[in-house]
C-alpha cells in the first residue's frame, strides 16, 4: 500500500505539473452523474466548468448547480417532446448531447443526428469545419439548436438546425510536454497516475501485475489496430473504460449487429462504425450474433489481419481496434472452470482462424471484482485531456520503430510472424503508456512493455493448441530488450 507520504508526494507532483488539466476524481464520484447515464469526460467538464464559476462553492452547491444545468440543457427521453414544441415555438436552446454528422452525396448535403430528441436536421457548416469529430463518430458538446418553418404551405418541411457548437474537451492538450513531464515521474508514481485517470484507486489494486492488467485496457486507445479479448466474471468492470473514459471507442452491448451497421450501408452509402472509432468493443461477447453472420466473420476476419475491408464495390481501411468482452466462470481457485476458454462464446470466436487473428487474451479473472474502494478519490487527468493524449499518442509512429529496433524475440513461437508482429504491436502500445518520453530502462521496458505482451500473446497460442492441436504446437516465446 502506498504510504501518506507517497500520496502527497503524487498529489504535489500532479499539481506541479498537471494542475490546469487535472480534476479531483473524488467529486466526480460523490456527484454519482454517472448514474444518470453522464460520460466520465463529460461529468468532469460539468465540474470544472461549475468550479471555475464559483470557487468557493461547496460540494453540495457544486451538485445542485450542475443538476439544473443538466435538466435544462440535458433532456431525458420522456422530455422530447416537450423540447420540440420549444423550438416550434421559437426558442433557441441548449442542448447538451452527443452530435454526430452524416454526408449525403447524393443530395450534397450535410445532417446533423441529435439522439436526446431523436431527430435529424441541419447543421451550421463552420460548425462541421471547425469540428471535424463531428464526422468521427460524433462529439459530446453543447448545441444551440433553432427551428426552421416551412416558408410556405407547399415548400419542404420544417426543420432543426444545429447554429453553435461548444465541445466538451480539452482545450489545450500539449502532447510534447506531456511527453517531457515523464522525466518528473518514477515508473511507479507514473503507473499510479494512469489508474487514478481510469478513475481506479491504486490502493485498492496494489498488486503491480494487477495493474500492469487494468492498463492493458488502454490498449486500443492508445495502439493502433490493436485486436484483444478480455475473459472474467462479471462485475470487474470490462467495459467502463470504452463506455465512459472516451469518445473515440464504441460499445456494442450483445444482442445482433449487420454488415451494414459495422462496415458500410449499400442503400445509404454511409460508412460502418469500423471506420468512425479508435476502438470497437462488442460487449457481452457471449450474446454477439449477426444478421448475415458468414459475412459479417468473413469481413472481420480480413480487416483484423490487414486493416482493410471490402463490403460490394466499397473499399475501407481502418487503424480501428477490435474488442471482445466476454463472461467466464471462475473456480475456488481463482482461475477459469474450463481451459478452453472460449467454449461458453459464438462459434466464430471458437474457430482457430479467427482466434489467431487476436493479437492478446487479457486474463479479466486476474482483476479484483469492482467494490466501494475500486474508484478514486484523489486528482488524477481529466479524462477528456487524458483520452485525448492517448489518441496523439496514437499517431505517433517512433514508438513502433523503437520497438522494431529493440525487441529481440526467441524461442519457436518467434518464428511465426502473426505472433512476432502481435507481440510487437502491444509491446509498443504499453511503451505508448508507461514511457512517452522514450527515455525506458532495459529491464522497465522489458518488464513492463515486453513481458506482458509476450504474456498476452502466448495466451492465444495456448488457446490454439487446444483448439486445433493437429495445426498448432505448444510453443514458447521469450524476448529481451536489443541495445543498439
Amino acid at each position: 500500500m502506498e504510504s501518506v507520504d507517497e500520496k502527497k508526494s503524487l498529489d504535489k507532483l500532479i499539481k506541479n505539473n498537471f494542475e490546469e488539466v487535472a480534476v479531483d476524481k473524488g467529486l466526480v464520484r460523490r456527484l454519482n452523474l454517472e448514474e444518470q447515464g453522464i460520460p466520465t469526460f463529460v461529468a468532469e467538464w460539468l465540474i470544472e466548468r461549475e468550479k471555475r464559476k464559483s470557487h468557493s462553492s461547496t460540494d453540495e452547491e457544486i451538485s445542485e448547480n450542475i443538476q439544473g444545468f443538466i435538466n435544462d440543457h440535458l433532456p431525458s427521453k420522456s422530455q422530447k417532446q416537450y423540447v420540440k414544441n420549444r423550438l416550434q415555438n421559437g426558442e433557441r436552446l441548449k442542448i447538451l448531447d452527443q452530435f454526430r454528422v452524416k454526408i449525403d452525396l447524393k443530395k450534397n448535403e450535410k445532417e446533423v443526428v441529435i439522439p436526446s430528441i431523436d431527430e435529424k436536421g441541419k447543421i451550421n457548416p463552420t460548425v462541421v469545419d471547425k469540428y471535424e469529430g463531428l464526422l468521427e463518430g460524433g462529439m459530446w458538446g453543447a448545441g444551440e439548436l433553432v427551428y426552421e418553418r416551412p416558408t410556405t404551405s407547399t415548400s419542404s418541411d420544417g426543420v432543426v438546425r444545429l447554429d453553435q457548437f461548444m465541445p466538451l474537451q480539452a482545450a489545450d492538450v500539449r502532447l510534447d510536454y506531456y511527453r517531457e513531464t515523464r522525466s518528473q515521474f518514477s515508473t511507479k508514481e507514473w503507473i499510479c497516475l494512469l489508474l487514478r485517470s481510469m478513475g481506479y484507486s491504486p490502493d485498492f489494486y496494489q498488486n503491480e501485475q494487477t495493474r500492469i492488467w487494468l492498463l492493458t485496457r488502454l490498449l486500443p486507445l492508445v495502439q493502433k489496430r490493436v485486436n484483444l479479448i478480455e475473459l472474467a466474471p462479471k462485475g470487474t468492470g470490462k467495459s467502463f473504460i470504452f463506455s465512459n473514459f472516451s469518445r473515440y471507442s464504441r460499445v456494442i452491448s450483445g444482442g445482433k449487429t449487420s454488415p451494414a451497421v459495422l462496415f458500410y450501408n449499400k442503400n445509404t452509402s454511409q460508412p460502418g462504425l469500423l471506420t468512425q472509432y479508435d476502438a470497437l468493443v462488442f460487449d457481452e461477447a457471449q450474446t454477439i450474433s449477426f444478421s448475415n453472420p458468414d459475412e459479417v466473420v468473413g469481413i472481420l476476419k480480413d480487416y483484423m489481419e490487414s486493416g482493410k475491408f471490402t463490403r460490394g464495390n466499397k473499399h475501407a481501411s481502418s487503424d480501428c481496434g477490435v474488442v471482445f468482452l466476454g463472461n467466464i466462470e471462475i473456480g475456488e481457485d481463482g482461475l477459469p472452470v474450463e481451459q478452453l476458454l472460449f467454449n461458453h462464446l459464438p462459434e466464430f470466436l471458437r474457430k482457430a482462424a479467427f482466434v489467431t487473428r487476436i493479437h492478446g487474451i487479457l486474463p479479466g479473472w486476474q482483476i479484483p471484482k469492482i467494490q466501494n474502494q475500486s474508484p478514486t478519490t484523489a486528482n488524477a487527468l481529466k479524462a477528456d485531456f487524458f483520452s485525448e493524449i492517448l489518441r496523439r499518442l496514437r499517431a505517433e509512429g517512433d514508438y513502433d520503430s523503437y520497438v522494431r529496433t529493440h525487441v529481440s524475440l526467441d524461442g519457436e513461437g518467434a518464428d511465426n510472424l502473426r505472433n512476432s508482429r502481435a507481440i510487437k504491436r502491444l509491446a509498443a502500445g504499453y511503451t505508448r503508456l508507461f514511457f512517452p518520453d522514450l527515455n525506458p530502462e532495459p529491464d522497465e521496458f522489458e518488464k513492463y512493455c515486453l513481458k506482458p505482451a509476450i504474456s498476452l500473446r502466448r495466451r492465444v497460442c495456448d488457446q490454439l493448441q487446444m483448439i486445433d492441436p493437429g495445426e498448432y504446437d505448444v510453443v514458447s516465446i521469450d524476448g529481451h530488450f536489443e541495445k543498439t
